[in-house]
């Protein structure tokens, strides 16, 4: 039997054939890859934008404003942010974001493939997205595209990355990114987010700062360090240690930023310079001039404010105010919440009512938890808990009592205002009374400090340059100085007697001015009627004057004619005046004669830098500027130096202890504005206090217990290096008999007395006319 024989195969083996079709298989999926992305370039390429643009890279930038000493005093702009050249961003910023957002930055082509596929798979497989961004396809996503998360997007966003590359350098490209990137709090590129974050300059920034800043980017609301403190902390040291990981720090450098105690902005907010009323006159006249390009083209102006100053104003009108507050009945809480018994939902509710009812400055708001004669318990916001005792009760002593108003009674639940004074805590209320203080530099007008108002964010309207108030007794300067033309001399006799005049005289009701003191001293020379704030001396000046012939003395200072009627009332400051005007009145007399236009601005630039105006240098006035003779504009700074000497500014020299000093205190009828308008040679102030709706300011409110000490404690600050110096005697006046006189009236040639013997109006009205007499004004 014989068996056939075997034939041989000789095929491949399975296995290569397997190998050989799914070569295949890549092949043809390689091609078709290629002809999609052929077709895709062929036909998306051309449509994306031109990048060329980025190489002139200009974002939009805010409107910033600066002191005189280059502080931050305001900036306005949706997206704030401070282009900053990639030369100038320090390296420790640069590296901290490299290590977190794209480490291999410098080595790839601006596509991580390897990261580009680990998102794709994880995005296959998940619901949740997840992104491999390098910082080039960032940038080309914020400028260029939106933030979705779709594979139509991802593929434009991979195209403009390559163009990006082949259009930029990498220096270029990481420039754009560390300026574009929004980092919450409305602050875009990292030079912007160190000062809204920590409130210093990029440059000045540490390691455990550029890591805080770093981990921005990926989130800024959930790792901003103001909302959340524990995950931006958490992010920080996972930063820091990418940093050690890519060589960037050492471990010693590591370790001291683990260990630095974070300092946010929130901290430091007692460095903020308080400008806000300055910082809105300067916008406005930004965009009366830039339209709305004020807002992105990133001007800088810079002002003529000084930051020291600045700050003393602002704070020295707010003491004022506040310690006016404390002398006025207790209007009662703002309002009363219902405290669940849950301490979980109580500290809710808490919060939320303290958002609605932020913090005024150093006025805070605080909730009531425990209330009796002798101790009140407040919670802040954090469940901060404070207790008030003594005479921090004092101001609330009427909403304490058993028979107090239910609107005015503390209870639980009750929010209500507190004040640190330094010693203790006291309870206290927002203020409704006003005031307005300014400084500015006599031989220039350069503006040195302007505050509007109490609080800019509870009342925008700015009472130094848009509240009209009546002047009192701080308007009689200007009379005199009309008086001293008409041969009158600080040692004119006046007789400070009583006058009536009838409403023909006084351009409306009958009237009977009577002196603050409600006496009469008698004959007085002319300086002392002022230092002591005769009203009937005055009057009596004035009417020897001429009204009409005062009303157009007036305008030499600056103030408006026809908001100075001709009738005696004039004497008394019945007109109307700013602030602002005040000063450039007073002004004029401690620059020996000269009528000064005050600014603002110094220099403007717009975002590199080019100056685009410039405020001309004064370095000299001339006599094109002269409003009056310089003897006297001498002549009364020697009297108003008596009124801060010796009479109702005397508060003035005694407190700072220096005799260059002069002012005047004013209070208009029924203590409805308070006055102090001083200088010293080289700076001249005025404050004022005063309802927006006019009503009393009280029976014993004057100018001088409301408005000079705000002037002296601002004084004290601003004058601190100001060496004493006198205004010295101008040429055409003569010392006789004790006191300054023109050269022509010497020798009894002027007016040596008014209102004595024949001259004296002493006719008085009869008892029932006498009743309807104004009494218009006190010292």
């Amino acid at each position: 039997m014989s068996s056939s024989p075997v034939t041989p195969q000789t095929g491949r083996p399975w296995w290569l054939k397997l190998l050989l079709a799914l070569l295949g298989l890549g092949v043809a999926a390689a091609l078709v890859v290629a002809l999609l992305v052929g077709v895709v370039m062929a036909v998306a390429y051309p449509q994306l934008p031109n990048v060329t643009e980025l190489a002139d890279y200009r974002p939009k930038l805010p409107l910033r404003i600066y002191s005189a000493e280059g502080q931050l005093l305001g900036e306005f702009g949706e997206e704030r942010r401070k282009l900053t050249p990639i030369n100038e961003i320090p390296k420790v910023m640069k590296d901290a974001v490299l290590s977190i957002e794209d480490a291999r930055f410098y080595q790839h082509g601006g596509v991580d493939y390897l990261g580009l596929l680990r998102a794709v798979v994880a995005n296959i497989g998940h619901n949740k997205s997840q992104g491999a961004s390098t910082i080039t396809m960032q940038v080309a996503r914020n400028v260029y595209l939106s933030s979705e998360k779709t594979y139509t997007r991802k593929i434009f966003e991979v195209l403009l990355t390559y163009k990006l590359e082949n259009a930029l350098s990498k220096d270029q490209i990481l420039e754009i990114y560390m300026n574009q990137i929004y980092l919450g709090n409305r602050s875009y590129g990292f030079a912007s987010a160190a000062e809204t974050y920590f409130g210093k300059s990029l440059k000045d920034i540490t390691v455990a700062e550029a890591a805080m800043l770093a981990g921005l980017p990926k989130a800024p609301s959930a790792y901003n360090p103001f909302v959340n403190p524990k995950r931006a902390r958490v992010r920080q040291l996972y930063i820091i240690e990418r940093m050690l990981d890519n060589g960037f720090i050492t471990q010693a450098q590591a370790e001291q930023a683990r260990q630095e105690p974070m300092t946010v902005k929130a901290s430091v907010q007692k460095n903020r310079i308080h400008a806000e009323y300055v910082a809105e006159m300067v916008r406005q006249m930004m965009f009366a001039q830039y339209g709305a390009e004020t807002y992105t083209s990133g001007l800088n102006v810079h002002t003529t404010i000084l930051a020291q100053d600045q700050q003393a104003a602002y704070e020295a009108l707010r003491k004022g105010i506040m310690d006016f507050e404390r002398r006025q009945i207790y209007r009662g809480p703002e309002k009363f919440i219902e405290l669940p018994k849950d301490p979980k939902e109580a500290e809710n509710a808490i919060d939320d009512a303290l958002e609605d009812h932020p913090d005024n400055g150093d006025v805070m708001s605080a909730v009531v938890l425990q209330a009796n004669r002798n101790k009140v318990v407040v919670v802040r916001q954090n469940s901060e808990q404070i207790v008030i005792t003594g005479a921090g009760l004092k101001p609330a002593e009427s909403g304490l009592s058993d028979q107090a108003a239910p609107n005015i009674k503390l209870r639980p639940g009750a929010i209500i205002r507190i004040l640190n004074t330094g010693k203790s805590w006291e309870i206290t209320q927002l203020p409704e009374v006003e005031g307005a203080f300014v400084a500015l530099t006599p031989q220039t007008g350069a503006l040195r400090s302007l505050v509007g108002g109490f609080d800019f964010n509870k009342n925008k309207f700015n009472h130094v340059t848009q509240a009209w108030r009546q002047p009192g007794s701080s308007f009689k300067p200007f009379i005199y100085s009309a008086a001293l033309e008409k041969g009158f001399s600080p040692a004119t006799l006046v007789n400070d007697s009583p006058l009536f005049f009838d409403a023909g005289v006084t351009g409306g009701q009958p009237w009977e001015p009577k002196n603050y003191d409600g006496t009469f001293d008698g004959p007085m020379t002319l300086r002392k009627g002022l230092a002591k704030s005769k009203n009937m001396i005055s009057i009596r000046v004035l009417q020897a004057v001429g009204a009409r012939d005062a009303q157009q003395w007036i305008t030499r200072f600056g103030f408006d004619e026809d908001k100075h009627p001709p009738y005696l009332t004039m004497a008394l400051g019945a007109g109307s005046v700013t602030p602002m005007q005040v000063a450039v009145g007073y002004s004029t007399f401690a620059n020996g004669g000269y009528r000064i236009n005050p600014y603002l601005i110094s220099k403007v630039t717009d975002a590199k830098g080019a100056t685009l105006f410039e405020a001309p240098a004064v370095t000299e006035l001339t006599e094109e500027n002269r409003a009056i003779t310089a003897r006297n504009a001498f002549v009364m700074s020697s009297l108003l130096q008596e009124v801060a000497r010796s009479g109702t500014a005397a508060r003035a020299q005694a407190t700072l202890q220096r005799p260059d000093l002069y002012g005047k205190t004013g209070t208009t009828n029924d203590a409805m504005d308070a006055w102090f308008a001083g200088y010293q040679p080289r700076l001249a102030a005025v404050v004022w206090i005063g309802y927006d709706n006019p009503r009393k300011l009280g029976s014993h409110e004057t100018g001088g217990g409301l408005a000079l000490p705000v002037w002296i404690q601002f004084m004290a600050t601003a004058l601190k290096s100001e060496p004493v110096a006198e205004i010295q005697p101008a040429s055409g006046v003569v010392f006789q008999n004790g006191d300054w006189l023109f050269d022509e009236y010497a020798n009894n040639q002027g007016v040596t007395s008014l209102g004595l013997g024949d001259n004296a109006n002493t006719k008085l009205p009869k008892p029932d006319e006498r009743s309807k007499i104004l009494d218009l004004f006190r010292n």
